[in-house]
């Protein structure tokens, strides 16, 4: 493996408005290429927009949905993936970006994909979705070569159950992209709850005070209690995207960031408004990281059984409807 350059990105997406997501991650792709990156991330659902999708039936859902090809040799059928694949080759750069998927039998999934200029490298379908009712879990991981290291995805609240991030390294991941629109909820934990829209609209004269919320107990201060903890236990670096600004209803506090295998920030995005940052990775921290010796020490004849019992997965996100829990 050799060092790689790698962006990450947030921007303020518009709900179901796919030519405009479009040229805005063709916007950023294009710079963050200019800047010397060979890899662009953008967040869960960018190209469609996320958080309107809760009121959508099914009939919606299938018409903002698009229909992925299984593997790289087939080609694309959705608008939205040729767009990517042209962006790609246009700026010689590879971009991970999200999106609703349809399949030919109008099953729904949470979908986030890589391509490059040469077509699709990797599809993913979120494990644990829950934003619309009608979305099929995706059940298997995903672990692909870009550039001669072997990557993984995992889509938001997947990052959140820790066995999933552990799957996927040993399954042979050092970086995982993980593709968020999280923060800035209500929840049970201290803290939490939405931040007014009011103070994005009036970020120009009092950024201070929407920078207190962003960064606080219902943004930031939540993210660093547990993403550190993933790049840190399984030695991998941490390509973590979300969007800011308005989603929906919602105010997003982006803070896109990448994160080494010491589970130290190395690149974050601290402007309020659309932007990337990028940062050079490298191999040799892949070893010299607490974690690959922990993952070295794992003796899994002690909790295979333990892990691996009969469990009924539950999953409840207190700010959803309960018909959507």
């Amino acid at each position: 493996m050799d060092r790689l350059k790698i962006a990450t990105a947030q921007f303020e997406n518009r709900s179901a408005d796919k030519a405009y997501n479009l040229s805005i991650i063709e916007k950023l792709a294009r710079k963050a290429a200019s800047e010397g990156a060979k890899v662009i991330a953008f967040h869960e659902c960018s190209i469609t927009g996320y958080t309107f999708a809760r009121h959508l039936s099914k009939v919606q859902m299938l018409q903002i949905a698009e229909l992925i090809p299984e593997g790289k040799s087939i080609e694309p059928e959705g608008k939205s993936i040729d767009k990517l694949i042209e962006i790609a080759a246009v700026n010689d750069i590879a971009i991970l970006a999200g999106l609703f998927e349809k399949d030919k039998h109008d099953n729904l999934y949470k979908a986030h994909v890589c391509v490059d200029k040469n077509g699709l490298i990797a599809k993913y379908r979120k494990i644990h979705p829950f934003i619309n009712p009608h979305l099929t879990p995706g059940d298997q991981y995903c672990v692909f070569d870009l550039y001669g290291w072997k990557c993984g995805i995992l889509i938001c609240y997947d990052n959140n159950v820790i066995e999933n991030v552990r799957a996927t390294k040993l399954l042979g991941a050092d970086i995982i992209f993980m593709p968020h629109v999280t923060m800035c909820t209500p929840s049970t934990r201290p803290g939490a709850g939405f931040v007014d829209p009011v103070l994005w609209k009036n970020r120009e004269h009092d950024p201070t005070s929407l920078r207190s919320e962003f960064d606080g107990l219902k943004g930031r201060s939540w993210l660093m209690k547990w993403l550190p903890a993933r790049a840190y236990d399984n030695a991998i670096y941490a390509v973590f995207s979300n969007p800011i600004g308005m989603d929906d209803d919602q105010l997003k506090n982006g803070c896109s960031m990448i994160l080494d295998p010491f589970g130290d920030v190395i690149a974050e995005c601290r402007v309020l408004g659309d932007d990337f940052v990028s940062t050079v990775i490298t191999p040799e921290k892949l070893k010299q990281a607490g974690g690959n010796r922990y993952i070295k020490a794992r003796k899994p004849g002690l909790y295979r059984e333990i892990i691996g019992q009969d469990h009924k997965s539950e999953q409840k996100v207190v700010w959803m409807n309960g018909d959507q829990e």
